[in-house]
């Protein structure tokens, strides 16, 4: 495995925030890597100090997920979804809810293999470009960036 590239956040429409990124690794371990419970809290932590205590996935279509992240003072987020679409090991969509504050999002992520190599591409549907706005000014793509940077990191050591 050689370098990987860095994280590409996009607003390809008003209501859209794309995040791509290259990984070394093939599609079926970043598949795994993305939907197993048993490797998804090792790394979509976002920011250092936090863990995620809870990653219940029912992958299938109508299942749900629900991940709880806890910083090292107690601040907790809970975050769930419904999956809508599986098509392993290329395509996962799901719903997307913070909480009462936040609106519902569609995420869809397509993994795409090229020599070994993975293209990560995780598009992220708001209700509206207040919403999607919003949601960028959270610093998102900082967190995301440090998740996608564990994710190429783990993938390494899966293979």
């Amino acid at each position: 495995m050689s370098n990987a590239a860095t994280l590409q956040v996009t607003t390809p429409t008003d209501r859209e925030v794309v995040l791509t990124r290259v990984v070394d690794a093939p599609r079926q371990l970043v598949w795994e890597a993305w939907t197993s419970p048993k490797h998804v809290p090792r790394w979509m932590l976002g920011p250092e100090g936090w863990s995620m205590p809870v990653c219940e996935i029912d992958l299938r279509p109508g299942g749900t997920w629900h991940f709880v992240w806890r910083k090292a003072n107690g601040t907790e987020m809970d975050m769930k979804g419904i999956y809508k679409e599986v098509a392993p090991p290329e395509r996962l969509v799901s719903t997307e809810k913070w909480g009462p504050e936040w609106p519902e999002t569609i995420n869809s992520l397509t993994l795409v293999e090229k020599a070994g190599r993975t293209t990560v591409t995780q598009t992220t549907l708001y209700p509206s470009k207040a919403a999607r706005d919003a949601a960028l000014k959270t610093g998102m793509s900082e967190g995301a960036s440090q998740s996608f940077d564990r994710l190429d990191q783990y993938l390494r050591a899966m293979a």
